[in-house]
C-alpha cells in the first residue's frame, strides 16, 4: 500500500488549528498505506498557543507529525514539509493549509485520480476569501503565461495530491526558502508537460483568526515574484 504525508503550514493558529487537524487526520487513517501515512504539521515558529495543542494532540494521535521551524514564512514551511516527505520517503505528498478554507471531503476525488495523474492540483473556480484574492491569482496565473508560457487555471491552489518523486525532481530547483514553492511547482509541471490535471474545489473564508498578508505584503510579494519567475526563467 502506498504511504501519504499530508503537509499544513501553520503559523499562529491556535483558533484553527485543533479543528483542521480533527478534520485531515480520518484522512491519513483511511489512507494509512503500511501504517507509515503521517499528518505533517509545520508549526512556522507560531508565538501563540499553536505548539502548546499540537503537544497535547500528538498523545492521542500518532499519525500525527508535528514539526518546529523558525518563522519563516508560508513559503518555507511548505518547502519543509516536503522536504521531509521525501526524506521519510512518502509516496504521495499532499498539502493544505491549517486555516479551514479546504474541505477533507473533496480529497477522495483527488485520491481517485492518483495513477491517472503525477500531480493533482485544485481549481478555486468560486472564492470565499474575496474578489482581491481572486485578482491576485489572475494576475499571478497572466504572469506566469508571459513569462513561462505556460496556461494554468490556478497557481497556488492550498490543495494538491502529488507523487513525491515528482516533488523531489522539480524542488531542487528552488531557493532553500523560496516563499511561492507551489506556484513554481505548478508551473514546472505544466512546462515540462508532466502529467498534471486541475480538479474543481470549493474554497471557503478563513474559519477564524486574521490572515497575516495583507494588502501592502501583496504587492511586495507580487513585485518580488516577478523578478524571481524571470530569474527562475533564465534557469530553465
Amino acid at each position: 500500500m502506498e504511504s501519504l504525508y499530508i503537509v499544513v503550514p501553520a503559523y499562529n493558529e491556535q483558533l484553527n488549528i485543533e479543528t483542521t487537524i480533527k478534520q485531515w487526520y480520518p484522512i491519513v487513517e483511511k489512507y494509512n498505506g503500511g501504517g507509515l501515512s503521517r499528518l505533517v504539521v509545520v508549526n512556522d515558529g507560531s508565538t501563540d498557543k499553536t505548539g502548546d495543542i499540537l503537544g497535547q494532540l500528538e498523545k492521542t494521535m500518532p499519525l500525527l507529525k508535528p514539526l518546529k521551524k523558525k518563522n519563516g514564512g508560508h513559503g518555507s514551511s511548505v518547502l519543509y514539509g516536503y522536504r521531509y516527505a521525501i526524506h521519510k520517503r512518502a509516496d504521495y505528498i499532499f498539502q493544505t493549509d491549517a486555516d479551514g478554507q479546504t474541505n477533507p471531503d473533496e480529497f477522495d476525488a483527488f485520491w481517485k485520480m492518483k495513477d491517472q495523474y503525477d500531480a493533482v492540483i485544485g481549481k478555486r473556480t468560486v472564492r470565499g476569501d474575496g474578489q482581491s484574492r481572486k485578482f491576485v491569482e489572475n494576475t499571478v496565473c497572466l504572469l506566469l503565461r508571459i513569462v513561462f508560457g505556460v496556461k494554468v487555471s490556478d497557481a497556488n491552489a492550498p490543495f494538491r495530491l502529488m507523487k513525491t518523486a515528482l516533488v523531489k525532481k522539480y524542488i531542487r530547483k528552488l531557493p532553500e526558502n523560496y516563499n511561492l514553492p507551489n506556484i513554481m511547482m505548478t508551473t514546472y509541471f505544466v512546462y515540462y508537460h508532466e502529467k498534471v490535471c486541475f480538479l474543481e474545489i470549493s474554497f471557503k473564508p478563513r474559519r477564524a483568526g486574521k490572515n497575516s498578508i495583507n494588502g501592502k505584503k501583496i504587492m511586495k510579494i507580487g513585485w518580488e515574484a516577478l523578478g524571481d519567475f524571470r530569474r527562475l526563467k533564465k534557469e530553465l
